[in-house]
């Protein structure tokens, strides 16, 4: 049987595309000029699938709760499974090999895989820019150069790679240098907040032109670790997980299918495996009964910081929206959220400490009080990272869902007519830069600085014609040898150095039944396109040493 064979799965696709077409109010881009909105584009760092309220997590947003309230929930919305190689494709719409971040911001002397974004690429800040738009970053950059402004933003504060702390000034940086900064007392620096402090800064420099709309970038560190975060926010989670990740699992499945996040049948996958520091042979989250006590305290502390972290991000989102709604900015602003990735595992159940390693310490008694503060580098580890991506197989890194899967949250009151609507139409952040270009009305150059563009792989959540002619969508992945290729009701899946794995993901998206050895023509046709998109993407060939410890050699 050939995938075009399936005219179920074609009906099931248009229904879901009329699903989405319908919580919009325009069929086409009828907006008039003087409307352009401004945009709002907001990224958390290694957030699960189901952290946020509105997505079954107990953790309380609010604020984003708020926005999916009045907006859509996209509940099949892809990453690339991995912060610097999702972040490279959310400012440029290509895929990530395409524009050498293949994998992080390591030179592997391969055109995929140069370590940084590559120079023929084009930011859309760079593009909003040219049509007129003001561009400000607040957040994380961390696609291997030194300085946003010289791709597109006009102003900078956040961090040039991954946060190493939340508590230090001095690792965030304004630009261009010549800018005053704020002034913080001492031991009341932090980070998130900083960031929430610079996007009102930034929103008070867009209003300074008022015929001028802005594009503000908010890429929040949180909840990456370090765990850190202020106590009175840690306080309000200490009693919360102790319970367990084997509870909160079952909890937050059942709050999903409530909420209409997952169907109803929708079945728990069994706990993840994981992969520690350097090793190659997996093993698999224990039950949280089997844990001793002292171990289950400091693991429920590391669960009450990561909470704490989302609950704080939060906040500062809040900040941003009643800024929104006093300036009257909030009904024609475009504001996407998303994550650029699933949570993350790094590197086994008990989490690390110090440093990204195989070190961990047991926290008990009053030690737990001193948890996530300046003098603390925590992660929450693999246990909690798999209730995260509930119902999800697997975490950052990795292509099965738990990966790959983000929270996806759209609004914009002055277009989308269908408040609180649930979408299940597949879409991946390669589809972010067609949004933001046609809510902006700036069309993507065919040239630029006298090269010709690369045409952009996704399609616009807002452009109801692309939509209806694709009827089975095809979206690709790779990461670290990982990979995954997503077409209508099919999903191949595969493990590095492993065999392909088939899922019906319309009844199977935890990835449990393996349809492999039954439908092998399904397996050689994805295959085949796979390999088709990886060979013009500059995914192949894999590197053969990725220069990183944590990655064990593949066996031959």
């Amino acid at each position: 049987m050939t995938i075009s064979a399936l005219p179920s799965i074609r009906y099931w696709l248009i229904c879901s595309l009329v699903a989405l077409l319908s919580c919009f109010c325009s069929t086409s881009q009828s907006w008039s000029a003087e409307r352009k909105p401004n945009i709002l584009l907001i990224v958390a760092d290694d957030l699960g699938y189901s952290d946020l309220g509105c997505f079954g997590g107990e953790i309380k947003t609010p604020h984003l709760d708020s926005l999916a309230a009045r907006g859509v929930r996209l509940t099949q919305f892809y990453n690339t499974g991995r912060c610097c190689p999702s972040r490279g494709t959310i400012m440029t719409g290509q895929y990530p090999h395409r524009i050498g971040l293949g994998h992080m911001t390591r030179n592997l002397n391969q055109r995929g895989y140069q370590g940084h974004i590559a120079d023929e690429a084009i930011t859309v800040a760079q593009i909003l820019q040219r049509g007129g738009y003001r561009t400000f970053l607040s957040g994380k950059w961390h696609l291997g150069t030194e300085d946003p402004t010289k791709s597109g933003f006009e102003e900078f504060y956040g961090t040039l790679v991954s946060a190493k702390t939340f508590w230090d000034v001095d690792h965030f940086t304004r630009l261009p240098a010549s800018r005053t900064t704020h002034t913080y007392p001492k031991g009341e620096f932090y980070g998130t907040d900083a960031l929430g402090d610079y996007a009102l800064d930034f929103l008070r420099m867009g209003r300074q032109n008022p015929e001028q709309p802005w594009f503000l970038y908010l890429a929040f560190n949180a909840p990456h670790f370090p765990l850190h975060a202020p106590e009175k926010e840690i306080l309000k989670y200490a009693d919360r997980y102790h319970g367990g990740w084997d509870r909160i699992r079952k909890e937050r499945l059942a709050r999903m299918k409530e909420l209409g996040i997952v169907p109803p049948e929708t079945q728990l996958s069994p706990r993840s495996q994981y992969w520690d520091w350097g090793e190659a042979e997996a093993r698999v989250n224990p039950a949280w009964d089997s844990l001793p006590s002292d171990r289950q305290g400091d693991l429920a502390r590391r669960m009450a910081i990561f909470a704490a972290m989302v609950d704080r991000m939060d906040q500062n989102i809040g900040r941003v929206l009643t800024s929104l709604k006093q300036n009257h900015e909030l009904e024609n602003t475009l504001i996407l959220f998303t994550s650029d990735n699933g949570a993350c595992a790094e590197w086994d159940p008990f989490g690390f400490d110090i440093r990204s390693s195989r070190n961990n310490t047991l926290y008990w008694g009053d030690q737990l009080e001193k948890m996530g503060g300046p003098d603390t580098h925590h992660s929450v580890g693999s246990g909690w990272a798999n209730a995260s991506n509930t119902p999800w197989r697997l975490y950052k890194h990795y292509n099965h869902e738990g990966g790959i899967a983000s929270p996806g949250i759209v609004h914009w009151p002055a277009q989308i007519k269908q408040q609180g609507a649930i979408v299940s139409t597949p879409a991946h952040i390669i589809d972010i830069v067609p949004t933001l270009l046609t809510a902006a009305q700036v069309a993507y150059p065919a040239e630029w600085n006298g090269r010709k563009t690369i045409p952009l792989p996704g399609q616009s959540l807002l452009n109801p014609i692309k939509h209806l002619s694709q009827e089975e969508r095809t979206l690709y992945f790779e990461h670290q040898g990982n990979r995954a290729v997503r077409e209508g009701r099919w999903k191949l899946s595969a493990l590095r150095g492993g065999p392909w794995e088939l899922y019906d993901v319309s009844v199977d998206r935890t990835e449990l039944n393996d349809l492999a050895e039954q439908q092998p023509a399904v397996v050689r046709q994805l295959d085949q396109k796979w390999q088709a998109w990886a060979e013009a993407n500059f995914v192949l060939p894999f590197p053969t040493d990725y220069r990183i410890d944590y990655l064990a050699p593949l066996t031959k």
